[in-house]
């Protein structure tokens, strides 16, 4: 029933890393971008990444330029988000998302239409 399953979030200390997953559950759906979002208890939901299926093109919210790497794997149907450096304030549930879509800004979480469960990320300080 999910079509994305996320995984590898957990508890993690302040300048630690955690390396998140993004599978396809069974077969693969159309998309040209994978984006990553967060949402922290008490806020809305944020972009934090998005990758193109065919361009190999990578974006970035500047809250996490320079710490997160975005990749994909698209033998695996599966993307991936390397967080390093992690700070306190990157505590949220990480959901993956797929967009159908070209047109428009890959921040905007309207423009995805199919999304995983989340998956738990908590950094202390």
């Amino acid at each position: 029933q999910v079509p994305w399953v996320e995984s590898g979030g957990g508890l993690v200390r302040a300048g630690g890393s955690l390396r998140l997953s993004c599978a396809a559950s069974g077969r693969t759906l159309r998309s040209y971008y994978m984006g990553w979002f967060r949402q922290a208890p008490g806020k809305e939901r944020e972009f934090v990444a998005a990758i193109s299926w065919s361009g190999g093109s990578t974006y970035y919210a500047d809250s996490v330029k320079g710490r997160f790497t975005i990749s994909r794997d698209n033998a695996k149907n599966t993307v991936n988000l390397q967080m390093n450096s992690l700070k306190p304030e990157d505590t949220a549930v990480y959901y993956c998302a797929s967009r159908p879509v070209v047109a428009g800004s890959v921040v905007d979480g309207t423009s995805y239409d199919y999304w995983g469960q989340g998956t738990q990320v908590t950094v202390s300080s």
